[in-house]
C-alpha cells in the first residue's frame, strides 16, 4: 500500500471512530421534533424510534422533545404534547429501549405565547427553562418583554437558534443585549456547517468564538436533518469547536434526576 493510500485509509478510519459517540459530551439533546404527528417533525412513532436510535449512536443519552407551539400553524397544548409523549414512550418501551424522553415545547413569540405566560401554562424543560423562538422573516418586537415576563414567573428563557435570524446578522450587539437580559442562547448543530447557508454558519462561528452559546440542540425534523447531522460529526471536531462556550446541556441531567422536569398530562 502506498504512503498516500495508507494516509487516506487512516484518515477515513479516524473519521469513522470520531463519529461514534462524538456528541456524548452533550449528553442531552434539548431541542428536537421527535414527538410524532404533532408538528412538522416526525410523522410516526416508528420514524421517531429510528431517529432516537441514530441520535443515540452519536452519543445522546436523553432527549427533551420540543414540538412547536405556534398559533394558527401548530396549535399544540400540554394535552396534545402529552399524548404524543405517551405514544412515543410506549413505543420505546415496547421496542426494548431504555432511552428516556421528556416533553417540553418550542414556543413561538406570538399572541398565543402571551396568553400562556399570562396563565402560567408554559411547557417547561427540566430546570424551569423555556425554549422560545421568533419568525425567520421578521424580528419580534416583543422579544425583550417576553424574556422579562418569563423571568417574572421564575423561569429561564432560552432563545432557539439565534444564528438563524438573518435580520440580526448586521447587528452583532443584539446578541449581547439578549444575553445581558438574562436569556440563554441555543445553537443548532447544523449551523456549524453550511446547511442553513454561509451567512448563518458565519454568525454561528462568531458566536461560538465569542463564547455566547449556552445550549446545543439538533433541532431534528426529518431524514435530511439526520443525514446532515451524521455528516457534521464525521467532518467536524464538534467538541473542540465548542470549548470556547460553557455548554449547559449536561446540567439538565441534574434537574432530570432531581425530578424537576415538566409534568405534562397525556390524558
Amino acid at each position: 500500500m502506498s504512503f498516500f493510500s495508507n494516509l487516506f485509509t487512516k484518515n477515513k478510519n479516524a473519521a469513522s471512530v470520531r463519529s461514534i459517540s462524538q456528541l456524548d459530551f452533550l449528553e442531552v439533546d434539548m431541542h428536537n421534533h421527535l414527538l410524532p404527528g404533532i408538528d412538522d417533525g416526525s410523522t410516526s412513532v416508528q420514524q421517531s424510534l429510528g431517529y432516537i436510535k441514530e441520535l443515540s449512536s452519536l452519543g445522546f443519552k436523553k432527549f427533551i422533545c420540543t414540538p412547536h407551539i405556534m398559533e394558527g400553524v401548530h396549535p399544540n397544548t400540554k394535552f396534545s404534547i402529552g399524548q404524543a409523549h405517551h405514544a412515543l414512550s410506549e413505543g420505546l418501551k415496547n421496542s426494548g429501549s431504555d432511552v428516556e424522553i421528556f416533553a417540553a415545547a418550542e414556543h413561538m413569540i406570538d399572541d398565543g405565547l402571551h396568553a400562556l405566560v399570562e396563565s402560567n401554562d408554559l411547557c417547561l424543560m427540566p430546570g424551569g427553562y423555556v425554549l422560545i423562538e421568533m419568525s425567520y422573516l421578521s424580528e419580534s418586537k416583543a422579544l425583550f418583554q417576553t424574556i422579562l415576563n418569563i423571568q417574572k414567573l421564575g423561569y429561564k428563557p432560552i432563545l432557539a437558534h439565534p444564528e438563524r435570524y438573518n435580520y440580526y446578522h448586521s447587528n452583532f450587539n443584539i446578541y449581547k443585549q439578549i444575553k445581558d437580559a438574562g436569556c440563554f442562547l441555543q445553537l443548532n448543530l447544523l449551523s456549524l456547517s453550511r446547511y442553513y447557508g454561509v451567512d448563518v454558519k458565519a454568525i454561528a462561528m462568531t458566536l461560538v468564538k465569542s463564547g455566547m452559546y449556552d445550549f446545543v440542540g439538533t433541532d431534528l425534523h426529518h431524514d435530511k436533518h439526520l443525514r446532515s447531522l451524521k455528516d457534521i460529526v464525521e467532518k467536524y471536531p464538534v467538541r473542540e469547536m465548542l470549548k470556547t462556550c460553557t455548554i449547559l446541556n449536561p446540567t439538565l441531567l441534574d434537574h432530570i434526576n432531581a425530578g424537576k422536569g415538566q409534568h405534562i398530562i397525556a390524558g
